[in-house]
């Protein structure tokens, strides 16, 4: 096994999200240091949470506000956030965001109330 992985993100087909659609790279069973997706959101996302997962989210498109614990925060292009776990979060607007799920993303960690 190689000690990297590259990842082509435009071939890597978008899944739904509770934030609206990801495209998730290095999703491997052999991986669960971290991922990184590029998120399209949309303006239906979910309030979620996650109990082991921290997240960092740097918007590259779009303007609008991250609820982070019930507060509002303005976000545009280069705003980024550190989310850990236990935080209940959505994003609200059309955005474009790179997220990096720390350990590895793990569908079964989103939580919802």
């Amino acid at each position: 096994m190689a000690n990297y992985m590259i990842a082509d993100l435009d071939a890597i087909p978008p899944v739904r999200c509770p934030c609206g659609f990801a495209k998730r790279a290095f999703a491997a069973p052999d991986n669960q240091t971290a991922t990184l997706h590029v998120v399209d959101i949309q303006e239906d996302s979910r309030t979620h949470y996650h109990k082991r997962m921290t997240e960092i989210y740097l918007v590259l498109e779009g303007e609008g506000q991250m609820e982070l614990d019930g507060k509002l925060f303005p976000v545009k292009p280069m705003t980024s956030i550190f989310i850990k776990p236990g935080c209940r979060h959505r994003a609200i607007g059309k955005l474009k965001i790179v997220n990096i799920p720390i350990p590895a993303f793990d569908e079964a960690d989103e939580w919802f109330d």
